[in-house]
């Protein structure tokens, strides 16, 4: 259980346990389920409770993606912790193909809601605001969201539990089980067919078209800014001259475009965490998987940190959220909130297309930023 290092004297030296490096790992990996259960419920309970979270269309694509992540800690992390720490899989091969099966699944459902609010933004910000309106109707939210659910079921349930993505390789798998350390073992394998498949539907097209529409947004930004860049220089840029609903749509430019921003930054995370995973999914079929468990391993769990990531994101970098959080973690102290920087004295709230911003006056009215500053990121 425990060794005892020895100098010349025969006098212990220092204790050392062989269980400490199980123990740190199960501490580790314990803290991540955790704060990432807590985190996507924090996400859940804040739109629930703040009025203004709920009037943002793009919200309820983040409470779902938040709760498909408070999935991912409360029933697939803990059992690939369990699997991890005790060395072997106790629960039978079904439970594996379930497990497997809900690991696809809920990975999907996030990338395809970040493929969502990808597109949201687009309209948003590419589109006036009627067409979007039109466009994003609570109906085809309500559709898409639906959808965000329903086909991830048809690249893991019905594949896996028919175990179409064994086909071609049964002797891999009994290789695999003969040549483990474990007595007992989840093994999760796949044919070319279904790893190129699953990877295009759960990973490489979502992404291409997230990338497209950021393109898209950067593109329309950029031009808006070289548009008001050229008002000044030319003067027309105070606002005795320059038309009140320029101004609407400058701030609401503006406005979508922070947002886009704070939502590229999650998508990017995403990318990061989970690229190794999907990147080593395609190639391991085609080197007759010769990629080592211990890489797996690390790559899922990369993959799985990432659901704890969403929350951290959206209080550092969304304002509305930050003060959600805020009024919930300091039970309803409105007055808390407001001295973080949120007291309506020192600003007001108006709607542009749905999307609240605030309004500062300054003292500089020969520019038009000086008229409207942004000070929210949804």
């Amino acid at each position: 259980m425990s060794e005892y290092i020895m100098n010349s004297s025969s006098k212990p030296r220092f204790f050392v346990s062989k269980h400490t490096p199980k123990i740190t790992l199960s501490i580790v990996l314990v803290t991540i389920i955790i704060l990432t259960a807590l985190g996507n419920l924090l996400v859940m309970v804040a739109l629930c409770k703040d009025r203004q979270l709920r009037k943002k269309k793009t919200n309820f694509f983040i409470v779902s993606l938040a709760f498909a992540d408070f999935l991912v800690a409360l029933v697939v992390m803990p059992l690939a912790a369990i699997e991890l720490t005790t060395g072997q899989w106790s629960y039978g091969e079904t439970f594996c193909l379930v497990r497997t099966s809900l690991d696809v699944l809920l990975t999907t459902v996030s990338l395809l809601h970040l493929c969502c609010i990808a597109l949201d933004r687009y309209y948003a910000i590419c589109c006036q605001p009627l067409v979007y309106n039109n466009k994003m109707t609570p109906v085809r939210v309500s559709l898409m969201l639906v959808g965000c659910w329903v086909i991830p079921i048809f690249i893991s349930f019905l594949p896996i539990m028919q175990s179409w993505n064994t086909i071609g390789i049964e002797s891999f798998i009994e290789q695999r089980k003969f040549n483990s350390s474990r007595s007992s073992t989840c093994v999760f394998m796949v044919n070319r067919p279904y790893a190129l498949v699953c990877s295009a539907v759960a990973f490489y097209v979502p992404l291409v078209l997230m990338v497209l529409a950021y393109q898209r947004i950067y593109v329309t930004a950029m031009g808006h800014a070289r548009r008001i860049g050229s008002l000044h220089r030319a003067g027309s840029a105070p606002s005795s001259t320059y038309p009140n609903h320029d101004q609407h749509g400058s701030n609401r430019i503006k406005n979508e475009t922070k947002a886009a921003k704070t939502l590229a930054v999650i998508m990017g995370c995403f990318c990061l965490c989970w690229a190794p995973f999907f990147i080593t999914n395609v190639v391991d079929p085609f080197i007759n998987y010769s990629v080592p468990w211990q890489m797996w391993t690390a790559w899922l769990w990369l993959g799985y940190i990432n659901s704890g990531l969403n929350p951290f994101l959206y209080a550092f970098l969304n304002r509305a959220f930050r003060r959600a959080f805020l009024m919930i973690l300091c039970c309803g102290n409105e007055r808390y909130a407001r001295q973080r920087g949120f007291s309506p004295s020192r600003q007001r709230s108006e709607s542009v297309n749905g999307t609240s911003i605030s309004l500062r006056y300054g003292y500089h009215y020969s520019s038009i930023q000086c008229h409207m500053v942004l000070q929210k990121s949804f």
